[in-house]
């Protein structure tokens, strides 16, 4: 069991960010795993820093932590040969602690590039071009593709590091985790839905399987709930719907109606540890081995000394389902 600490960048500035990655090492973590936005869910967040520029300095300033993005789009905001040359660089300053998280992206984020956001069949053609270029790129040598979607002409990755960084694969279905299995390494997922591993499973994968789990740390209940109510009541909307709103306005909007009872569904919220195993414990007995603590609470800090102090023996003791 591996346990990693969810760098909300839509909540914190860059060097906020990078203080946390340092502090999250201290506390034991396997891994950080940073989100890639270009606005954060709901305005009063107020933070989106351009992640890869924060991944690098947290290469160098910290030594054991492995870094993740979670996760890139490489089909619309970004091309996908940008991001296979800026996945090598990262692993080369990292002394090979990075890997790649990729999915087919949020309609909040790739529109900023006056491209259409396509349904997500077609987002999910094009994530598979995506995989295959940059897979190919980092084969060495000046390569091109001519995709239905995509397309390289005459491009090479220079500087490619010994070991390739393993690429995980976010998936809210079966057509998703078939892809993780078939051009990725590992399997990404925010929801404990055994039927997703299971399908991932059986197209061939046998990587990584990462989720990541919502709590909120806070002395008492109340507060971490409340906390969460006002800045991460977008993460009750569901995939559906936070893949296809525009606009953190429109987010602001779909949420006027989640209430606090909703958010306690959904977080492990407050001071007790009981709450945050069987949290977590959803995800283990789906199948999943590598958790993400999403802490949505007001204190961070509060959050990491907690899970040093109370969480971090007791979550390495759960078995993820065979």
């Amino acid at each position: 069991m591996r346990i990693g600490y969810k760098l909300a960048a839509e909540a914190f500035g860059p060097n906020e960010l990078v203080r946390q990655a340092v502090r999250a090492e201290e506390a034991g973590f396997d891994f950080v795993e940073i989100s890639d936005h270009f606005h954060p869910w709901l305005d009063n967040q107020g933070h989106s820093p351009f992640a890869w520029t924060v991944l690098g300095a947290i290469a160098a300033k910290t030594e054991r932590i492995e870094l993740a993005t979670g996760v890139t789009c490489p089909i619309l905001r970004y091309h996908p040969a940008i991001i296979a040359q800026a996945a090598a660089t990262l692993a080369i300053m990292s002394d090979d602690r990075f890997t790649l998280g990729v999915g087919s992206g949020e309609r909040l984020n790739e529109h900023v590039v006056g491209r259409e956001f396509p349904p997500a069949r077609i987002r999910q053609r094009m994530l598979r071009e995506a995989l295959e270029i940059i897979r190919l790129l980092w084969s060495g040598g000046y390569q091109s593709y001519d995709g239905d979607f995509l397309t390289v002409s005459e491009a090479r990755v220079f500087d490619l590091p010994e070991t390739l960084p393993p690429i995980a694969v976010a998936g809210g279905g079966p057509d998703a985790a078939r892809i993780a299995a078939e051009l990725g390494d590992g399997l990404f997922a925010t929801e404990p839905k055994p039927e997703l591993v299971d399908s991932y499973r059986a197209a061939g994968g046998a990587g990584p399987r990462y989720a990541e789990v919502g709590m909120a740390w806070a002395p008492d209940e109340e507060t971490a709930a409340k906390a969460v109510l006002d800045t991460t009541r977008w993460a009750v909307t569901g995939w559906k719907v936070m893949s296809e709103l525009p606009n953190p306005v429109n987010f602001a909007a779909a949420t006027t109606t989640v209430r606090l009872e909703d958010i306690l569904d959904n977080f492990a919220c407050g001071p007790d540890p009981a709450r945050y195993l069987e949290a977590a414990k959803q995800y283990t007995d789906a199948g999943f081995d590598h958790l993400v603590m999403q802490n949505a609470g007001p204190d961070p800090d509060g959050f990491l000394d907690f899970y040093r102090r109370e969480l971090d023996k007791p979550l390495r003791a759960l078995t993820p389902r065979a």
